[in-house]
């Protein structure tokens, strides 16, 4: 039974768990979105939100106990400096898990964890002015195209290999023999 057993293992050890969470913790701090698997994304969060707590608060200690957790120190500065400001009056829930669905390859559940107030890099203005469309250009007409050359039923390719140069001759693979 697990009663009282807190996180998940993620089927790792906790080195490779810690250092996973390092990295995807970084990826974040600098994107300020990152697409993983559900279960990632949820393990990751309350860490997350306690390094922009530990922002918001800004003393030398805080900015040491971030590093443990974040290790390139520009993007502990990105920390105090841009993302914690932003959440200054709000007490928590920093971060939203957005499902995508299953996973192509092997189905596992897809999530986007990002910042609830993410800063963009450009506001998105209205769609006032549109580009001209180019005009299309003229297609070739049938005469100036090169016919393809197509091959009698008994002829044999040239195939190249790289020996020397050399050629071999090939007849084509007849089907059911």
């Amino acid at each position: 039974m697990r009663h009282g057993v807190k996180g998940r293992k993620l089927g790792r050890t906790t080195a490779h768990r810690e250092a996973l969470f390092r990295n995807q913790l970084q990826s974040l701090v600098e994107r300020e979105k990152i697409v993983t698997t559900l279960p990632k994304a949820k393990e990751l969060r309350p860490i997350a939100e306690k390094v922009i707590t530990r922002g918001k608060h800004g003393s030398v200690y805080d900015r040491r106990w971030v590093l443990r957790w974040v290790l390139k120190r520009d993007l502990v500065k990105k920390v105090f400096d841009e993302i914690a400001p932003r959440f200054q009056e709000r007490p928590g829930g920093y971060l939203r898990i957005v499902k995508l669905g299953p996973r192509q390859g092997d189905g596992a559940e897809m999530a986007v964890l990002e910042l609830v107030e993410r800063g963009e890099a450009a506001p998105a203005e209205p769609a006032k002015e549109t580009k001209a469309k180019k005009a299309p250009k003229p297609k070739k007409e049938a005469k100036d195209r090169p016919k393809p050359k197509r091959e009698a039923k008994g002829d044999t390719k040239r195939v190249h290999t790289h020996k020397e140069g050399k050629s071999q001759t090939s007849a084509p693979k007849k089907v059911g023999s």
